[in-house]
């Protein structure tokens, strides 16, 4: 049985700044772009969230929501040397490390002779080191995968952990809500919704063909999920499930002939990111639009795999046959052909 620790920053970003200046450490603030400049917020501390500012909402909304906040731009080579310090601390653990972001990741310490080998005295261990040597706190969750340590390090947040033993998972998944596990979004969490499900034990009703039926090789996992099944290991590499580009422009875009004349510089700019990468086969393209009312919606189609400007004009006349709104953003990518039976675990934020 393997022991697993999910180990999460608190509020990272916002926390360097905090710890760098005294003067905010009272103050609701974010990390993020310009409100002038249509910048979005990267990740804001607890003060903040109590007004509603939240990671990947626009910049002047969060000056709305909070007319007090003060917006702090990103220092992110700061912010990469904290977590390179953070991931030496680890690795005096275990080798066996999956970085999911600068701030986040899981450990497999099922053969750590630390602490007479207890996952949990090691992850409060890791936490009062991190603290220590970097004055930052950290959330950590502990269980015998990687789904039940990441749920399990929401439990105490921040500078907290929880641990979901072997004999409590059955308890612990029959109260869980749908909605918590990961990879599953607003539209994923309709549908279930609308089966009359809301809890994970609610979910372990629903035959797994049913799940199938209505969600694909998607249906398999929840169904696994749902009873805190998950056999993936930890990786020691990250892999990209997509490759993709995006830009916020400073005026909207008023029609399908505006968004068609920045779309070559968008394909130029994946093209670059895919020649710098080795990768597997693409699978898919897809087109990413958000409406100026912050509404977005994705055009994906798997029989194309050459990601030229004629594969994408019109999956973007698709998107925008959508809304009658203007554009503040317009993305495109590819999906990379792992073929890995699983959700997607998370989304990339850019600057």
């Amino acid at each position: 049985m393997r022991k697993i620790i999910h180990v999460d920053m608190d509020c990272f970003f916002a926390a360097i700044e905090m710890r760098d200046d005294p003067l905010l450490r009272s103050r609701p603030i974010a990390v993020g772009g310009d409100p002038q400049r249509r910048g979005v917020i990267a990740t804001a501390n607890y003060a903040a969230r109590t007004f509603g500012v939240k990671s990947a909402i626009a910049s002047a909304y969060a000056m709305r929501l909070c007319p007090q906040l003060i917006i702090v731009p990103p220092r992110m080579q700061v912010y990469r040397e904290e977590s390179q310090k953070i991931r030496a601390i680890f690795e005096r653990y275990t080798d066996q490390i999956e970085p999911l972001s600068l701030d986040e990741a899981f450990l497999d310490l099922t053969h750590t002779p630390h602490h007479s080998g207890s996952a949990t005295l090691c992850a409060r261990a890791i936490r009062e080191a991190i603290f220590e040597e970097t004055g930052l706190t950290a959330s950590a969750g502990v269980s015998i995968n990687k789904f039940l340590a990441k749920v399990a390090s929401e439990i105490n947040k921040p500078d907290g952990q929880a641990v979901v033993a072997p004999h409590q998972i059955g308890a612990f998944m029959q109260e869980l809500p749908v909605k918590a596990i990961p990879g599953v979004g607003k539209v994923t969490a309709r549908s279930i919704h609308d089966m009359g499900v809301k809890t994970c034990g609610d979910l372990q009703r629903i035959e797994l063909a049913e799940l199938i039926r209505r969600f694909g090789k998607r249906g398999k996992r929840l169904y696994e999920l749902a009873r805190g099944i998950d056999d993936r290991p930890v990786r020691t590499e990250r892999i990209a499930r997509s490759v993709s580009v995006e830009n916020t422009y400073a005026n909207d875009l008023p029609d399908l002939a505006a968004c068609t004349a920045r779309l070559p510089a968008l394909v130029e700019s994946l093209h670059r990111r895919l020649g710098r990468k080795k990768r597997p086969p693409i699978r898919a393209l897809f087109v990413k639009v958000k409406f100026d009312d912050f509404r977005q919606t994705t055009v994906e189609r798997a029989e194309l795999t050459e990601p030229t400007l004629e594969s994408y004009a019109p999956l973007l006349a698709e998107a925008l046959d959508r809304s009658e709104r203007q554009v503040r953003l317009l993305g495109v990518g590819v999906r990379l052909d792992h073929d890995y039976d699983h959700l997607p675990q998370q989304l990339e934020l850019f600057f």
